[in-house]
């Protein structure tokens, strides 16, 4: 439902090149001429960047290719794609998932009724069609005529089984126009399309890595997560991975092709049996649909569509499926064969982030960013990935917050594409990636010391690269990074948690000189306190347990840990990082219990003292601070007169 589709799906829309559709058919209707596109002209260099590889090509409107042309003939389904000579299958798969949603490719062809050739108006026709897709954080409508390539009076590219309709072709040419030419669209990632369409995340899984085919329980576990993606109008794709240059699109004797890119149109547990009995025993597989964009070649293995297997199935339950017997590239699988024989599967989740939606809402940080060489280490932006060790820091740092005690945390890290730049040589995607390191409580500056890693991405050339993980309460940094140093471009981040995570870019290396420091001084040091764990703390409940938590303290500035339940030995791994303008006054840690004093101690944080690591017997306040409490703190102290050290 379009409730269910978040905010992002109904930002404001910006014109391809500033070419505004309304504008432009309005001018063709009172001039009475067919729109001729001036930015995608019908001639070889809107074909081909590397030259013509198909010989001649002709440009035809639809009515010169049949008499009665259409948008779309009896709707619109993953049957009415045909992949042509392009070997864009990927773009092709994301179309027949996109086909199966009517809120998403209603909003990829806007306005279709409006678009559709009326029989009763035919001086409405200007030959001009808009699609939208969604680029590098905003929607963008894309304005073509229809004039498309034709060989031998057949499209050349993407067509329908109905040679009368047209949706498909138009809106691979809008696709082939906002990525410089047809060719562009040679190879390519299913993921990157699913995003275009959606403005959702791809999440690429690898099924032999996870050894899904053959644990069970992780098996069962996938399928939940591929199921909810579905349910919740999510788009999916899969492929078998092809090793060399001659496995692709080579047909395996189950009738799959490698190295080919596959629409999942339907996800469901089937019920197994007839009448009441299936009903109550509800015996049920795990099964999965696809399609083949060529629109044949099918799975031709158990419960492929004339298998006996189905007969295990009611004929309501099959016409419920839509199970045919037809070479039409679409066919069920089980789960479990599914995951032995397909090697990638990607998720297109669809965020909601609007808070009508009767799912789950996500709050979304969505920021633009930078990788930028400069010679200064402390303005360079392009610091390549962590096996740089000298210049990893010098990379964009982006801060956010987990406020609960654990939340699930989705992360995207997008490049900004580069295949429109194939015509000149520059369409290689940077291989990109990103680390999350978990940092004090209060930083507030760059890091220039590497901290708890928590987790990476992969490092790829692809478009965007993805992870999805669970965090524990606390503050945490994302370095996004290039795999090579010294390399340039745009990249937009987006934070999908829970609740709000205040995400925002680490730009400031220390604390600013203001107005006021000669007045109030200037940080001397910077010492960073971590920490580490309690022992032997004194039960407080009547079960003989405690709730502990800490706050560090230093020069009026207080840091708190969350409170840790029912322990006499917290696992407490808190930091704190403090700029101090009075060196001799020392650094203040009590350990607290529902609010009641359980024990304190204080370290000088010198930055003479070359022993980090302390284990320090809990003391007293006031008139008992010289003696022993029950308990101990272990703590790791770092202190040095450089600010831009920690």
């Amino acid at each position: 439902m379009w409730w269910e589709l978040g905010c992002s799906m109904f930002s404001s829309v910006k014109p391809y090149e500033g070419q505004q559709f309304a504008a432009l058919r309005k001018q063709c209707q009172q001039n009475r001429t067919l729109f001729e596109d001036p930015l995608f002209p019908p001639v070889d260099q809107s074909l081909f960047y590397q030259g013509n590889r198909i010989g001649k090509v002709t440009w035809k409107r639809p009515k010169e290719l049949c008499d009665d042309p259409h948008l779309f003939v009896h709707g619109i389904s993953a049957h009415d794609l045909h992949q042509g000579q392009l070997g864009n299958c990927w773009f092709v798969a994301a179309c027949s998932s996109l086909a199966s949603r009517e809120a998403l490719w209603q909003k990829v062809i806007p306005d279709w009724k409006d678009q559709e050739w009326d029989t009763k108006r035919p001086e409405s026709y200007a030959g001009i069609f808009h699609f939208r897709f969604w680029r590098f954080g905003e929607w963008v409508d894309v304005v073509i005529d229809d004039r498309l390539p034709t060989a031998n009076g057949k499209l050349v590219y993407c067509h329908s089984n109905d040679s009368n309709e047209f949706w498909s072709a138009l809106v691979e040419k809008a696709y082939a126009k906002m990525y410089g030419c047809y060719e562009a669209l040679d190879g390519g990632n299913t993921a990157d399309a699913l995003v275009d369409f959606t403005g959702g995340v791809s999440e690429p899984i690898d099924l032999l890595e996870g050894h899904f085919g053959q644990e069970e329980e992780a098996r069962n576990q996938l399928f939940e997560r591929v199921l909810k993606v579905h349910n919740r109008g999510g788009l999916i794709s899969c492929s078998i991975r092809a090793t060399s240059q001659a496995d692709m699109e080579a047909r395996l004797d189950c009738g799959l092709v490698k190295g080919h890119a596959y629409a999942v149109t339907d996800v469901r547990r089937v019920r197994l049996g007839h009448g009441l009995l299936a009903f109550f025993k509800s015996e049920k597989l795990t099964m999965i649909r696809m399609r083949n964009p060529w629109g044949e070649r099918e799975w031709n293995g158990p419960w492929s569509d004339s298998s006996e297997e189905w007969q295990r199935v009611s004929k309501s339950e099959r016409e419920k499926l839509g199970v045919t017997v037809e070479d039409d590239g679409e066919f069920w699988m089980t789960f479990e064969d599914f995951s032995k024989h397909f090697t990638d599967l990607i998720l297109c989740r669809l965020i909601n982030t609007s808070y009508l939606s009767i799912h789950k809402t996500w709050e979304e940080a969505m920021l633009f960013g930078s990788w930028s060489r400069h010679d200064d280490p402390l303005r360079n932006r392009s610091g390549g990935c962590i096996n740089n060790k000298t210049t990893y820091l010098q990379n964009p740092q982006y801060v956010f917050e987990v406020k609960k005690p654990e939340d699930e945390v989705l992360i995207c890290l997008q490049q900004k594409d580069r295949r429109a730049r194939s015509k000149d040589g520059k369409g290689e995607n940077l291989a990109i990636g990103f680390d999350i390191q978990k940092v004090e409580l209060n930083r507030m500056y760059r890091m220039h010391m590497s901290q708890q890693k928590m987790c990476s991405s992969i490092f790829i050339n692809s478009r965007s690269v993805f992870v999805r993980k669970d965090l524990n309460e606390g503050r945490y940094v994302i370095i996004p990074t290039t795999f090579d140093p010294g390399l340039q471009g745009d990249f937009l981040l987006r934070v999908f948690t829970d609740v709000p995570s205040d995400c925002r870019e680490l730009t400031l290396d220390e604390p600013p000189q203001t107005c006021w420091t000669g007045l109030c001084g200037y940080p001397q040091l910077v010492t960073q306190v971590h920490v580490m764990k309690a022992v032997g703390l004194q039960g407080q409940d009547s079960d003989g347990s405690s709730d502990p938590y800490v706050i560090i303290s230093c020069e009026g500035e207080k840091v708190r840990s969350h409170v840790h339940k029912s322990t006499l030995s917290p696992d407490f791994d808190v930091k704190a990082l403090f700029y101090r303008k009075k060196p001799k006054q020392g650094i203040l840690i009590e350990n607290v219990l529902n609010d009641s004093f359980m024990g304190q101690i204080t370290l000088s944080g010198d930055v003479s003292d070359l022993q980090q690591h302390h284990t320090v017997h809990l003391r007293g306040k006031g008139s008992r601070q010289g003696s022993d409490l029950p308990g101990m703190l272990s703590v790791s102290v770092i202190t040095s007169n450089v600010l831009t050290n920690i």
